[in-house]
C-alpha cells in the first residue's frame, strides 16, 4: 500500500533514500523511534475516530439526513 502512495507522488528509490538520510540527520538515530511511535498513535486515534463516526451513522440513520446549516439558523 505504501508503494502505491509513493508512486502517486512520483518518488523513486533515490528520492526516498535522500529523504530518509535528511530525516536521520535532523532527528538523530535515537529520536526516530519516538517520532514514529507518535505518528502511529496519531494514525490509530484518527482511525478510531472515523470508526466511531461510522458506527454513529449506522446506529441512527436519521442523523445522516440532518438539515442544512442554513435551515438550522431559522
Amino acid at each position: 500500500m505504501t508503494l502505491g502512495i509513493l508512486l502517486i507522488f512520483g518518488l523513486g528509490t533515490q528520492e526516498i533514500m535522500l529523504i530518509a538520510l535528511i530525516v536521520l540527520l535532523l532527528f538523530g538515530g535515537s529520536k526516530i523511534p519516538e517520532l514514529m511511535k507518535g505518528i502511529g498513535k496519531g494514525v490509530k486515534s484518527f482511525k478510531d475516530g472515523m470508526s466511531g463516526i461510522e458506527e454513529e451513522l449506522k446506529s441512527d440513520p436519521k442523523k445522516e439526513q440532518a438539515t442544512s446549516p442554513a435551515e438550522e439558523k431559522k
